[in-house]
């Protein structure tokens, strides 16, 4: 017999089943819990596969830094060397190699060819002139024991004959003399060079004395560099050195000379250091270099190893668990791809050998195969 149920009975029924469905949900809650505490923890995921190396002892050069500027050894001022001629050719540019001896500009020789004809002519009257007066002082001297001619009249044929010679010499010497400044018409070169300026320009009158042309004298070049007074004992003549151009392009040098006093307004000593003849260094440049000293042994790593934040240099040590730890290091010289390290690690000490600029402290990694470490170097 089916028994009915009471309307009235209803909201008692739903309120029933509402907490019998939050029971359930509770108590699945709970469940899931208790689960997930008893279940052991699931191991980080790594963050970047790396590779480990130990530092190495390597022979280190000591160097000693310095700056200074790149100039010409010697720099030549090619100067016009008649006065008020008119140019008539420049032969070279800036830029341009010339031997010694090449002809860099030319003056008009019209006057200088006048002048030197002029001059020739003056030598042939005095040499005329000097035939006739040695004929009357021969003749002079041959009645001197007959007594037709007295005394002062000889001695007159006689100065006039050594006056002749002298006139003679003077005319010769015009005629040399207009003779060279023919010749000074052409501008030569007086060593081999490069032309590093010009001054010159066709049509100009030029006066004596006056810049034509600057030359940096069989192309060489030298770094000056400035060295303090404490430094100089370190620095020798014939010691190698590197100078590095603002392009960053290595040129090789030998110190010539080191300058023997010391400038009062920086206390540093001048020291000249001759460079390799390249095109990569050129007059006027500001350049630093470094004075090879003598080598030590020190502990190196490869720079790539190496992080700098916030000013300081680090490297990551990976321990057991590949968990990375940053080290705090101090760093010195630097030798091709490698850098010192003076303190914060040793040669047992496992370190990232390349992307520890992705890495933080507590990072964990995938390591590989230990790379192989760089023999010693000099």
């Amino acid at each position: 017999m089916k028994r009915n149920i009471n309307l009235r009975d209803k909201p008692t029924l739903l309120a029933l089943f509402a907490g019998c469905s939050l029971a359930a949900i509770l108590l699945t809650t709970l469940v899931s819990r208790a689960a997930a505490e008893n279940k052991a923890p699931a191991a980080g995921k790594p963050s970047l596969t790396v590779t480990t190396i130990t530092p190495v002892q390597s022979s280190i050069a000591a160097t000693l830094a310095a700056s200074g500027n790149i100039a010409a050894w010697q720099e030549a001022i090619v100067g016009a060397e008649s006065n008020g001629l008119r140019l008539n050719d420049v032969r070279v540019n800036v830029g341009d190699k010339v031997a010694k001896g090449q002809v860099l500009a030319t003056f008009a020789p019209e006057t200088p060819e006048a002048e030197l004809a002029q001059a020739r002519a003056s030598v042939a009257e005095a040499e005329a002139a000097l035939v006739d007066a040695q004929s009357n002082a021969t003749r002079a001297r041959t009645l001197a024991s007959t007594g037709a001619l007295s005394t002062q009249q000889i001695n007159q044929y006689t100065t006039a004959e050594k006056t002749a010679e002298a006139r003679l010499l003077a005319a010769r010497a015009n005629a040399k003399l207009n003779q060279v400044r023919l010749a000074n018409t052409q501008v030569l070169a007086p060593d081999a060079g490069t032309i590093s300026a010009r001054t010159a320009t066709v049509g100009a009158v030029v006066q004596g004395g006056q810049e034509l042309f600057r030359l940096v004298r069989q192309n060489r070049l030298e770094w000056r560099a400035e060295v303090t007074a404490a430094e100089l004992p370190k620095v020798a003549t014939g010691q190698k050195v590197k100078v590095i151009t603002p392009a960053g392009d290595v040129v090789a040098g030998t110190v010539r000379v080191i300058a023997p006093t010391v400038d009062p307004a920086t206390r540093n000593v001048q020291v000249y250091v001759d460079l390799a003849r390249t095109p990569l260094a050129k007059a006027g440049m500001f350049a630093r270099g470094e004075f090879q000293l003598a080598e030590s042994p020190g502990l190196t790593v490869p720079q790539q190893a190496v992080v700098s934040r916030d000013g300081f240099s680090y490297a990551f040590t990976v321990g057991g668990d590949n968990r990375v730890k940053q080290i705090k290091i101090e760093t010195g010289r630097r030798v091709a791809d490698r850098i010192e390290i003076r303190s914060g690690l040793t040669t047992q000490t496992a370190i990232v050998a390349s992307g520890a600029g992705f890495l933080k402290d507590g990072d964990i990694v995938r390591v590989t195969t230990t790379a192989a470490t760089a023999p010693d170097k000099k």
